[in-house]
């Protein structure tokens, strides 16, 4: 096994094409395998279906709607789930969808129950589809969405960059549920301590590029060989071989995603 590694979530389409196209060319000498694309909206998932088509086995496309923003109108809805329905073989997962968290740091005004509703909506989806769903939901959020992941016999949810207190990650655990870790763990104290609490067996690695990172990766173009740095934290954390860590999170990221191993090149 080589020192590869699965960028478990990332936003390809908010990349500019000359940036894109420069984190594809990287791929191979970066050690850089494969790809989650998440999406924001159904614009997002019909450009994520476009990067799966032309990097087959390489780019692979998640579809959803980011709670981060307004709630979609019940016309454009209608619209993404009809394109999740018709491209439901297309996608890996349901995602990006959860809670606004920061949206509503922002106003509190912000009423909820129309997120939750949508999310639970998503969900409903995802175990109709028997895909995994990506999860946006952090802090007080998480164990909101654990309930309703519950409520639905959920089996494979991945929070992605998760924070939250101990009794939530408790709580996922026992349902078996995963986290990703972004390249923060290099230099923020608080995600350390989450990855030295959370087992390697439940754990993958992504960038949420283009997001930007501070510490070592400040003014620099999120891409995903910003991992390596994150997998060798990680196994300084877990006091095991590099080497382990890259085979374990990317057997991991394989299994919860389905993904082919036998695969075209970017061309």
């Amino acid at each position: 096994m080589n020192y590869l590694f699965i960028d478990a979530h990332i936003h390809l389409d908010k990349y500019t094409t000359r940036d894109r196209e420069i984190i594809l060319s990287d791929r191979e000498k970066d050690h850089g395998d494969q790809l989650i694309s998440v999406s924001n909206n159904l614009a997002s998932s019909k450009q994520n279906l476009s990067f799966s088509k032309k990097y087959k086995g390489v780019v692979h496309a998640a579809f959803g709607y980011h709670p981060e923003q307004a709630l979609p109108s019940d016309l454009e809805l209608e619209f993404l789930l009809t394109f999740m329905e018709k491209h439901q073989g297309e996608m890996v997962a349901l995602g990006e969808v959860g809670l606004p968290y920061y949206l509503r740091q922002e106003n509190p005004t912000i009423q909820l129950e129309g997120y939750i509703e949508l999310l639970e909506g998503f969900i409903i989806k995802a175990k109709d589809f028997q895909k995994p769903i990506v999860l946006h939901a952090v802090y007080e959020d998480a164990s909101m969405v654990c309930e309703l992941l519950e409520k639905h016999s959920i089996e494979k949810a991945h929070f992605h960059w998760f924070k939250g207190d101990v009794k939530t990650v408790e709580r996922m655990l026992k349902n078996g549920y995963y986290i990703s870790v972004t390249p923060d763990v290099v230099y923020k104290e608080k995600i350390q301590r989450l990855v030295d609490l959370y087992p390697l067996s439940n754990m993958m690695v992504e960038t949420d590029g283009p997001w930007p990172f501070e510490g070592p990766f400040k003014n620099k173009m999120t891409h995903p060989n910003m991992i390596h740095q994150s997998i060798s934290k990680i196994a300084e954390i877990k006091k095991i071989d590099a080497l382990d860590v890259y085979q374990q999170l990317y057997e991991n990221t394989q299994r919860f995603y389905s993904l082919e191993k036998d695969r075209e090149d970017v061309k």
